[in-house]
């Protein structure tokens, strides 16, 4: 995905940006910004060519912070969509520290064409306390792009983004304005809520724990929100989440397990199958996961859990189950051969496992 995005930092774009500033502003010198800002683009990586674009506008709008917003305030709404509009937030997160009130107005402005939901943190590293307070009054925005911004921007382990130290150790400061956007009309901002909850879960579980049982029966968007938000604890298996969903796996029996690839080399699928039955005189929530525990180079196994299906079962009804679990080679995972271990999990307890042989 990031090098998709990447190529959208190219020629083309920069000189449809150059042409939009110079527009703006006739002291803007579109070739000699094209030659900077593409010298040495080849090797940038997607964050590096968003940064280095901010740093190179810098070189050639007013060096008057309120001035050179005024230009990027013209020049947003027809010159950038998706990933290359966060160029201007950025902008703002990169130069504009020292004038907050301006700052804040722009980055408001900017998530509607993209998202300021990385630039703002530069703002929650500097002064906490003040950038909470206006997020706080984000979340009573009209404007769903913005009471967005106002979740998406304080998640404490936002992806690609630096984390927020203060709000891993106590979320706190958070839970009022996460509150007040749980019944939010827009399933946009109802799933950045969903997002935060889980980034809460992963320091702080008994926190998210105890808002799923206070927000239970709100709204069914509520209680969507909390069954997203608690998606880690559920993969983790935490007892006191599981017995909120109702996830009961005494009388679930798993029958049949196979893997039919017990020798699996890189590049290709494992195969595996079994039968799930629900011995239940009554009809029940059936959670289906499977574990890999892949070896790592250590020496260790590392276990990754991923979702099969939840769904409810009548009573006494069963399922044939088959899946295939990818071991092609991809740049977020590395691969070692060697023994690894296979597990069906339901309603998050291991039923079955079965060790299979990785190689290369």
């Amino acid at each position: 995905m990031a090098a998709e995005l990447k190529e959208m930092f190219n020629k083309k774009f920069y000189e449809r940006l150059a042409t939009a500033f110079n527009t703006a502003d006739v002291n803007f010198n579109s070739t000699k910004f094209i030659d900077e800002v593409t010298a040495g683009l080849e090797s940038r990586s997607l964050n590096e060519r968003l940064r280095f674009t901010s740093l190179t506008l810098k070189n050639h709008l007013p060096i008057d912070f309120k001035e050179a917003i005024q230009i990027l305030n013209s020049v947003i709404p027809n010159s950038a969509t998706g990933y290359t509009a966060l160029v201007f937030p950025d902008y703002v997160g990169q130069f504009g520290i020292h004038d907050f009130e301006t700052s804040m107005e722009a980055l408001a402005y900017y998530t509607q064409f993209g998202s300021s939901e990385f630039a703002i943190r530069e703002f929650l590293k500097h002064d906490f306390d003040k950038t909470i307070k206006v997020m706080k009054v984000w979340a009573n925005s009209p404007n769903p792009h913005i009471r967005r911004l106002a979740s998406e921007g304080c998640r404490p382990r936002l992806p690609w983004a630096m984390a927020i130290p203060e709000l891993k150790k106590n979320p706190s400061p958070i839970l009022p304005l996460l509150t007040n956007l749980k019944g939010d009309t827009s399933e946009y901002v109802r799933r950045s809520v969903a997002n935060n909850l889980n980034d809460i879960a992963k320091d702080n579980p008994k926190i998210v724990i105890e808002i799923a049982a206070n927000w239970k029966g709100h709204s069914k968007e509520t209680d969507a929100i909390i069954k997203h938000g608690c998606r880690t604890l559920l993969k983790q298996g935490n007892t006191e989440i599981l017995k909120h969903f109702g996830l009961d796996s005494s009388n679930i029996e798993i029958a049949n397990f196979e893997i039919a690839t017990l020798k699996v080399a890189i590049g290709n699928y494992l195969e595996f199958s079994f039968s799930v039955q629900n011995n239940n005189e009554e009809q029940q929530t059936v959670r289906l996961e499977y574990a890999v525990y892949y070896l790592r180079q250590n020496g260790q196994l590392s276990k990754k859990v991923f979702k099969i299906s939840e769904r409810i079962f009548k009573a006494n009804q069963s399922s044939d189950i088959k899946r295939k679990q990818s071991f092609k080679l991809i740049t977020t995972r590395k691969f070692y051969a060697g023994t690894q271990k296979l597990s069906i999990i339901v309603n998050g307890e291991e039923k079955n496992s079965a060790e299979f042989q990785l190689t290369d």
